[in-house]
């Protein structure tokens, strides 16, 4: 089943139940207040009927027999009782029970003698006046319970204690019920009407959601597919609206990435091919020669450069796969000196110098030692590449720690300073231009962040004024106090 299709669903069945719920307890709740309105109309009128002095000749109308509807007392209570029938009431009865066959038989009633004469069961309404009879012993009046007449309509009979085994009943119909029939109508109708409005509500809404999660669908498809130019446009703030938004920066991401991919395979081929046009050439030169000493210094060429295809596939590799990290607490002094000390070879053997200024007590930082060596190393032989004075410092600064690499070389152009991290952008000879990326992939994966510190306007005008360099790690303040102990004791390599 669709989306839209339960939606609307949805929508249809909360209508149909809030509406339904409502109706019913409005029509429990009428029902109940109109029967004991009933009740109590029954009771009052059968009170009435004992203010009438229907008790005063009881005794008397109880002697009656069989046959004796003529007589004066019975035609008098009759009379009375048929008044009561004229203003308040469908009928009205005295009659006798036997509690012991459960029977009630008429004494006077407004029914004509000749249907109803004293002695007869009150055969239409006897099977709801067990119950309704004991309650009236006991508490003077009661009322039986809905049942059908003769005529198909609904009655209640209201019944009196009168006293000496004698009982009043009056018949009225149940006409409240007409008006609940009336409202369980109109509730049918209020649900039918709230289902309907609620399909249209529902079908519209879920339309519309719907419309923009096809959108998206057809967006992620694109992008599943490799269709990376159509930017991903939902307007929005609503959950759709971030999700848009989230599936372009993906979209965006993805697309540097395979940029990056196409770009690396080029620049892999580009840098590949030089080296393996030199090494065919030199081979080829070797196979010519039959002097030793020369096959001796092509053969030294060819290794020179299968070393340096090896430092290239190396650089690609560092940036393809960084390693997985796993940052400890530790002195960020050490790999510091010992990259210091891999790059100080490079920088002597053109004549340059390396200076370091480190604190004389530990530096503690939350990081990998070996990726940490691995970054700043690159760092240095980048420095060393473009300029002949190197300094490298060591600082806590507002809880971090911070590792300034910086260089008396050129600097970096105006025009490259916001790709400067990006990967196979640089101009050096040296390397495919990935060493910058690669630093930035392990300080990210570390948890911090490099930046290319802004030169003052007067030295950027000045040449040789260099690049800087800034490293940010976690220091002690980042870590829990419960943590440290664990993470030093632990993490010292």
């Amino acid at each position: 089943m669709s989306l839209r299709n339960r939606f609307t669903i949805l929508f249809v069945a909360f209508a149909i139940l809030a509406t339904a719920l409502e109706g019913l307890l409005s029509w429990s709740a009428a029902s109940r207040y109109l029967e004991e309105s009933l009740d109590q109309r029954l009771v009052d009128i059968a009170g009435v009927a004992a203010d009438l002095k229907l008790k005063d000749e009881l005794p008397f109308l109880l002697l009656l027999g069989s046959d004796e509807e003529s007589d004066e007392l019975w035609r008098t209570y009759q009379e009375t009782l048929q008044r009561l029938t004229r203003e308040h009431v469908d009928r009205a009865d005295i009659f006798r029970w036997t509690p012991g066959d459960r029977a009630a038989t008429a004494i006077v009633t407004t029914a004509p003698p000749d249907s109803m004469g004293i002695g007869q069961e009150l055969s239409w309404v006897q099977p709801y006046l067990t119950t309704a009879v004991t309650q009236a012993s006991q508490e003077g009046h009661a009322t039986t319970e809905f049942f059908e007449g003769l005529d198909g309509r609904s009655y209640k009979y209201g019944i009196l204690d009168l006293g000496q085994g004698a009982f009043l009943g009056v018949l009225i119909p149940a006409d409240h019920l007409e008006p609940l029939d009336n409202l369980r109508l109109t509730v049918v109708i209020v649900s039918a009407s709230a289902a309907v409005l609620a399909a249209i509500i529902g079908w519209s809404l879920a339309g519309g959601i719907v419309a923009r999660l096809r959108s998206l669908s057809r967006a992620a498809l694109r992008i599943q597919r490799g269709w990376m130019d159509r930017p991903v446009t939902l307007e929005g703030e609503d959950e759709l609206g971030r999700l848009a938004r989230a599936m372009e920066r993906m979209r965006s991401g993805i697309q540097r990435r395979d940029e990056q991919m196409r770009l690396m395979l080029s620049q892999v081929a580009h840098e590949i091919r030089n080296p393996l046009g030199g090494l065919e050439l030199f081979s080829a030169a070797a196979m010519d020669t039959d002097d030793p000493v020369e096959r001796r210094r092509i053969l030294e060429r060819v290794r020179k450069e299968v070393v340096g295809l090896n430092g290239i596939i190396d650089e690609f590799l560092g940036f393809a796969r960084p390693g997985d990290s796993e940052p400890v607490l530790h002195d960020v002094r050490a790999p510091v000196r010992e990259a210091a000390a891999l790059a100080e070879v490079e920088l002597e053997e053109k004549g340059g110098a390396l200076h370091m200024e480190l604190p004389a007590v530990p530096v503690l930082a939350l990081a990998d030692p070996l990726q940490v060596k691995r970054l700043i190393l690159n760092l240095l032989r980048n420095a060393a590449q473009a300029g002949t004075e190197v300094w490298v410092t060591v600082a806590l600064v507002r809880g971090e720690v911070r590792i300034v690499i910086r260089d008396n070389g050129p600097g970096v152009p105006a025009e490259m300073r916001d790709r400067v991290f990006e990967p196979f952008v640089g101009d050096k000879e040296q390397g495919a231009g990935l060493g910058l990326a690669i630093v930035r992939k392990l300080v990210e994966a570390n948890h911090g962040r490099v930046e290319l510190a802004e030169r003052e306007a007067a030295a950027a005008e000045t040449a040789g004024v260099g690049a800087e360099f800034n490293v940010y790690f976690g220091g002690l303040e980042d870590l829990p106090a419960d943590g440290v102990e664990r993470q030093v004791e632990g993490g010292g390599r």
